[in-house]
């Protein structure tokens, strides 16, 4: 290090040195590099899930609170289909890569808790979105999923006038949201003897099992009144149309194809509910995140938002509708894509899904 012309006296030396070597920490690990006086933070993300429209709104909303927040310098995705033990490896990459902030979408409530803990004890900041973890120094930034099944079943069940067979098609088997949002429908459900859940399918969130799993139903000939789904909706939609099916009360997700369905479909028959799951949660949590690493804000270990029902059986229930559903966004996206007060990016930030560059 070159400290001027003339050389300092030892002891002003070693007080300059360890300035330095202080400002240099506040970089975060040693894993960002200040640009004109601010610090850069390295941000992971961990996904376990490909292919689905709903996470990889997620991962748009990341990379855009990303860039706006203006202290990121380099987002690190791992993002493919895995287990744990997959999600586990990878979280110990983003580790060893210097992120500071790490953002999941756990895979299991208990599994990582581990991995978790060897990141928060290293310094770095966890935040779990969409899903909880029960380990306790990460924070969870989540949907309510077990009130959007509890309010989603509750509403089917008052279309069916308090009976009735129903069909629920999950998500991914053992995942925390699929675990949460079957708990939050039975609990539902458990004040309407009446109703029965008929059959019950795994999805895993993706639209070909769902279109095959309704073809299956069709052809089985089983009796069902009415049919709750964990987002995979406007396919199930869908296959009623293509089987030229009439309509039962379908309980889905916001998924902008799914809105403009109920928005347009209602003259032929559909009844149906759209329970909010806004994947923006994703960069609700990076903010939460960067905010706890600066110091700039404290936040509850947990925060929750809690859902809301959109439904298309009345004049204002299809208005809303019509003027939530968004031409620009792609049909598997959901339509909401912001989550205030968190997020501070635009719907073009979203769409354009790009990091800090």
């Amino acid at each position: 290090m070159r400290l001027g012309k003339r050389p300092l006296p030892a002891g002003r030396l070693v007080a300059a040195l360890l300035l330095a070597a202080s400002a240099l920490a506040a970089c975060g690990g040693g894993s960002g590099g200040g640009g004109g006086g601010t610090t850069k933070y390295v941000v992971g993300v961990s996904n376990t899930l490909q292919g689905n429209g709903w996470r990889e709104e997620m991962i748009c909303s990341i990379k855009a609170q990303a860039k706006v927040s203006g202290v990121v310098s380099k987002v690190i995705i791992a993002n493919r289909n895995t287990d744990a033990a997959g999600q586990i490896a990878d979280i110990r990459n983003l580790i060893s890569s210097g992120a500071n902030v790490i953002v999941i979408n756990p895979s299991d409530r208990d599994a990582l808790n581990p991995v978790i803990k060897q990141a928060t004890d290293k310094g770095i900041i966890v935040v779990a979105v969409d899903q909880a973890v029960s380990e306790p120094t990460a924070y969870v930034v989540s949907n309510d999923q077990v009130a959007y099944g509890n309010l989603g079943a509750a509403w089917l069940a008052k279309q069916l006038n308090g009976k009735g067979n129903i069909i629920e098609m999950r998500g991914i088997n053992g995942v925390p949201a699929d675990t949460d949002r079957h708990q939050g429908l039975m609990a539902a459900l458990a004040g309407y003897p009446n109703i029965h859940v008929i059959k019950q399918t795994f999805t895993n969130w993706s639209l070909d099992p769902a279109a095959q799993q309704m073809k299956d139903i069709f052809s089985s000939g089983i009796h069902y009144d009415g049919i709750w789904t964990s987002g995979i909706d406007s396919t199930v939609v869908d296959q009623f149309q293509s089987a030229n099916k009439p309509f039962v009360p379908i309980v889905g997700a916001d998924n902008n194809k799914f809105v403009q369905e109920l928005a347009t479909l209602k003259a032929k028959g559909l009844v149906g509910a759209a329970v909010t799951n806004p994947p923006p949660i994703g960069g609700a949590g990076l903010a939460v995140g960067l905010a706890v690493l600066q110091k700039t804000h404290s936040y509850d270990h947990v925060i929750h938002l809690t859902p809301q029902v959109w439904d298309n059986t009345t004049s204002d229930g299809v208005s809303k509708l019509q003027s939530t559903y968004d031409s620009s966004l792609d049909p598997y996206y959901s339509v909401a894509f912001d989550v205030k007060p968190y997020t501070t990016y635009t719907k073009q930030d979203l769409i354009a899904c790009q990091g800090p560059s």
